[in-house]
């Protein structure tokens, strides 16, 4: 099951909007097949593994990170596969939360003969791989993660010179992993404003869909000659406000930018909406790398699920440099967004990460 995790968690980037799934076929202890879904290359972990594995799947065991489909979609229902080859045990590390599946293929398994066990130790780490997938399954929209740089006093810019950067190369490159594993990269213009970023994936891996880069942008400013406008290929996207005239939408359209109009009170853009509207194109997942105003208006409008903040042996202190969320803030110590599963991951020497979910409801 260790293998198939990480068949599972090397093929993260190239799945969406499919899970990332890994499979291993063993036979006398020996592994025969090893296989990982790929969205490009159509075909499930399964159906690469038992391929992979021939005959000699034909009595053999089967472990997999995700329950095996039983219903028809771009391929085949997997459980038939492994019915075909005649596995004799199948070992799984989490249900699918896909309801056109989950439980079903257990049961169509147990029906055929085949012997189904459950991996729990591995359910942890395989519910992570794919909770972007899980997440998308049970709500309709994309898992959204606030990413930030900041000092251990909570600053993520000074008020003059801003030169320079916060964290290390190293965890600079770690971020580049987790916009691969993203599907859309969202900014505030603020931000494209100050820094003219791409924010584009740099990592060179292969992806199954590009990385769609949102501005909010609730006046239209966006310069046509930004380094982001002119890096578009059909992956830039402004979301606005009709504060944005007529005229510089279409200048914007003009240059490659899809441009939607998503209205909230006080002359802002719905982030809301915009969530909504990544999830019914099946985006499973947003990570957001702004400034500190727009971070505040994502968290107090609910659409973020998770932060993951690095943090650099820095101080800058004064009430001037910019905190990582800013705007009204909560006013009293009970009203705090609170956090749960949190996760501290060593980044380089003296730098660390913190990930947690965003506690709702």
């Amino acid at each position: 099951m260790r293998a198939a995790l990480e068949l599972a968690r090397g093929a993260m980037g190239q799945t969406s909007p499919n899970p990332s799934v890994g499979c291993v076929v063993v036979r006398d202890g020996v592994v025969i097949g090893r296989g990982a879904h790929i969205y490009a290359e159509r075909d499930h972990a399964e159906v690469v593994a038992l391929r992979e594995a021939g005959e000699g799947a034909r009595g053999g065991e089967v472990y997999v990170t995700l329950e095996p489909c039983s219903h028809e979609g771009r391929t085949g229902p997997c459980v038939e596969a492994l019915i075909a080859a005649g596995v004799a045990r199948v070992t799984v590390a989490m249900e699918d939360p896909n309801p056109a599946v989950s439980g079903a293929g257990i049961e169509r398994l147990t029906k055929a003969g085949i012997r189904v066990e459950w991996e729990e130790e591995a359910r942890v780490e395989a519910e992570r791989i794919n909770e972007p997938f899980t997440h998308y399954m049970r709500t309709g929209r994309p898992l959204v993660t606030l990413k930030s740089a900041l000092t251990l006093d909570g600053k993520i810019a000074a008020p003059e010179d801003n030169g320079g950067w916060i964290t290390s190369e190293l965890a600079r490159g770690h971020v580049q992993t987790l916009r691969h594993w993203s599907d859309v990269m969202i900014t505030g213009i603020g931000t494209v404003l100050a820094d003219d970023c791409l924010l584009t994936d740099r990592t060179g891996e292969k992806r199954s869909r590009p990385l769609l880069r949102v501005v909010v942008d609730s006046q239209g400013r966006l310069p046509l000659n930004s380094r982001m406008v002119g890096s578009g290929a059909g992956d830039v996207m402004v979301a606005t406000t009709t504060a944005c005239s007529g005229e510089r939408r279409r200048a914007l359209e003009a240059k490659g930018v899809e441009v939607l109009v998503l209205d909230a009170a006080g002359g802002r853009v719905s982030l809301e909406l915009l969530v909504q509207e990544l999830g019914r194109r099946r985006y499973l997942s947003a990570m957001i790398e702004a400034g500190s105003k727009l971070n505040w208006a994502a968290l107090e409008s609910e659409v973020v699920d998770k932060v993951f903040f690095y943090y650099a042996p820095k101080i800058l202190g004064g009430m001037k440099s910019l905190p990582v969320a800013g705007g009204l803030g909560r006013r009293s110590r009970v009203d705090a967004i609170q956090l749960e599963d949190v996760r501290l991951h060593p980044v380089a020497p003296d730098e660390f990460a913190v990930e947690a979910r965003v506690k709702k409801g």
